[in-house]
């Protein structure tokens, strides 16, 4: 039987996978800004450098076009690098290396050169960190080939993904939820989350909603509250974005006949944006209201609390939304 780790906090999901995957594999290691000795700025990476040393966990300058580059040439000679960008933001730094570089390498090489970089990223806002601190930007990379974009919402998940993440041989992106590193759930020991499946978090009947991270959970509350009133949420967490599981909540589609995607990016060019769109194409039928999104506004990302959170979807926001389709 497995060993459960009851309460382990989202941030020690990180460590406790790393942990295990350095352990395994000699040719995994870890490169970024402070994950050494000072454990990384959330922390996420506590007690790695006592426990492998400077030979496998690496301190590098604020350079996130080294830090990528030196994964990728480490790639190609056949290691196995976990790179973290501290803040999500700072992908825009190195986005050539991760779109132009990291997502065609093995394409170009007809596949001779395999390309096993996982990129941690430090993602989302609510906690007031300011518009360049603070954003969702999984959604820069829906468009480039050769990458895969995870984005999981609690311990278990990131814990899993994270393992399954670093065994690819494929680059793969994943974005861990900064408010959500103090949230705490079961771990399994060894348990890995495959990439590309999705997550039923809630079975219903009376509308498809599809959110991850702090929306998951938003969503989740939310729904409690729409039970009381007789409305029936399915609740369905992608996990991974792209590829997204689009036969699992697809099958949810069939049966409840509306879809609504609740994210805390902006609309446009987004994973919602994109998910309803192949649905209303693919499963136009079925539809008994339009499909829709409920995304946050198109600015930036505001500094003051009280403005952040009308900024993004709140739960009673995702609640009046789920109620007016209904209605219809």
């Amino acid at each position: 039987m497995s060993e459960v780790l009851p309460r382990i906090a989202y941030r020690k999901a990180v460590a406790l996978a790393l942990a295990e995957e350095l352990e395994r594999d000699i040719n995994v290691f870890l490169l970024g800004e402070d994950v050494g000795k000072p454990g990384g700025v959330f922390k996420a990476t506590d007690g790695l450098f006592e426990q492998f040393g400077e030979s496998r966990i690496f301190d590098t300058p604020i350079a996130e076009q080294a830090i990528i580059g030196c994964a990728i040439g480490a790639a190609a000679t056949g290691l196995r690098p976990v790179a973290e960008i501290m803040f999500a933001d700072f992908a825009g730094v190195c986005y050539d290396q991760i779109a132009n570089q990291l997502a065609k390498f093995r394409y170009q090489t007809g596949g001779q050169v395999a390309m096993p970089v996982t990129i941690r990223f430090a993602n989302g806002g609510s906690i007031g960190f300011g518009a360049q601190h603070s954003q969702n930007v999984e959604n820069w990379f829906l468009n480039h080939a050769g990458l895969i974009i995870c984005a999981p919402s609690t311990p278990a998940d990131l814990y899993g993904i994270l393992k399954s993440a670093i065994r690819n041989d494929n680059p793969v992106l994943v974005f861990e939820h900064k408010a959500l590193y103090e949230s705490r759930g079961d771990i399994e020991v060894g348990k890995l989350v495959p990439i590309g499946v999705a997550s039923v978090v809630r079975t219903g009947a009376d509308i498809t909603v599809v959110a991850s991270q702090l929306m998951r959970n938003r969503c989740e509350e939310a729904s409690e509250i729409l039970a009381v009133e007789g409305i029936d949420v399915e609740l369905i967490d992608p996990r991974t974005i792209l590829p997204m599981d689009t036969e699992t909540i697809f099958k949810s589609i069939k049966k409840t006949g509306r879809l609504i995607c609740v994210q805390e990016s902006s609309e446009p060019g987004s994973w919602g944006a994109s998910l309803v769109a192949t649905s209303a194409t693919n499963l136009f039928e079925y539809f008994k209201s339009p499909p829709r999104t409920l995304s946050s506004e198109l600015t930036p990302v505001p500094f003051a609390k009280s403005l952040e959170e009308q900024w993004m979807p709140s739960v009673d926001r995702i609640v009046n939304e789920i109620r007016e389709m209904i209605s219809k």
